[in-house]
């Protein structure tokens, strides 16, 4: 790992601590100013020519911030001569922003997307994107990690009886489907309709829930107001007690005192993709970073990635058998 080179911005700069420590390189480092007029100007101090760099940096609050940062990284990395340059976001923020909901809306997640290529970056390597369209944004290679097997050695060793692993809603039912039998149980799912940020509302649930207890499962949480409503409709379909399991644990506004002391929640599991909140020793956090240092070290060295994720990810499932195109009736 030599020709490698690992720099960070300060959204994370932790998470790339324990990346590089499961790599075997030191964490290189960064200058990072701010003007007088206050534009930000990013200076790379470690030699990066003909060197295969990945830059560190979840886009977490204040994400503009982090965001500008990453940019300029990858700006001064292509003017240093780098060979490769990948763009490491555990956390990318902008992946809500992915469909036309509403007349003359912005389409977020493609543009930072063609920011950061026009940027510069050769390559992208993220975690748990909001959807998988997502993914098609970048005209640069991606390569898409999950947390789902990490998450499910947390349950292992305990006693999994009436439990159920439950989605927030219908399009997440796919991942809590590949979560629930890694740790062999049923799902069940949220019927949700967001109203706004931070308010959704959830009409039912499909699946049953009655005397069991929920693992609820999903990509992100940032309010906590999703799992305030799903949490009330499980116990109004006779669920006993939930456990909470995501893999972005941002916790804004109100979300720590919302789920820290609710009475029917066990525990809350969460990777460290993003920092997490202060104040909140009881919080479970289960690292990621032996993940995407495999991961760099396959890209480095030519190797598939996908194959970390085999029996687990379930966008890589085993091929179908293969249309005869080559009979003839």
């Amino acid at each position: 790992m030599n020709d490698v080179v690992v720099f960070s911005g300060s959204a994370h700069p932790a998470l790339a601590d324990r990346i590089c420590s499961h790599l075997g390189v030191t964490r290189s480092p960064v200058d990072i100013k701010r003007f007088s007029n206050d534009c930000l100007q990013a200076q790379l101090l470690a030699n990066c020519r003909q060197r295969d760099v990945y830059i560190v940096q979840p886009l977490v609050p204040p994400t503009q911030e982090h965001l500008m940062e990453l940019l300029l990284m990858i700006d001064a990395a292509r003017g240093a001569s780098a060979a490769q340059i990948t763009a490491v976001m555990p956390h990318y923020a902008y992946a809500r922003s992915d469909k036309k909901d509403a007349s003359r809306i912005s389409l977020g997640g493609r543009l930072v997307a063609d920011m950061i290529s026009t940027a510069g970056c050769h390559r992208v390597l993220t975690m748990a994107l909001h959807a998988p369209q997502v993914h098609g944004f970048f005209s640069t290679p991606v390569d898409h990690l999950t947390a789902i097997g990490v998450l499910a050695d947390h349950f292992r060793d305990n006693d999994l009886a009436n439990s159920i692993v439950v989605s927030p809603d219908l399009g997440n039912a796919k991942v809590a489907t590949q979560f629930a039998r890694l740790l062999g149980l049923p799902v069940a799912a949220g019927s949700k309709q967001r109203v706004s940020d931070d308010r959704v509302v959830i009409d039912s649930i499909v699946g049953d829930v009655s005397g069991r207890r929920a693992i609820i499962l999903d990509d992100e949480i940032a309010t906590g107001g999703s799992m305030l409503e799903l949490m009330d409709r499980l116990k109004d379909a006779g669920s006993t007690e939930a456990a909470i399991v995501c893999t972005h644990g941002l916790f804004a506004g109100k979300a720590v005192e919302r789920l820290r002391d609710h009475p029917f929640v066990t525990e809350v599991v969460t990777t460290d993709t993003v920092p997490a909140p202060q104040g909140w020793p009881e919080l479970k956090v289960r690292s990621v970073s032996a993940l995407f240092a495999e991961a760099i070290s396959r890209i480095h060295h030519g190797r598939s990635v996908s194959s970390l994720f085999e029996g687990v990810d379930p966008m890589h499932a085993p091929p179908q058998a293969k249309l005869p195109f080559d009979t003839h009736p």
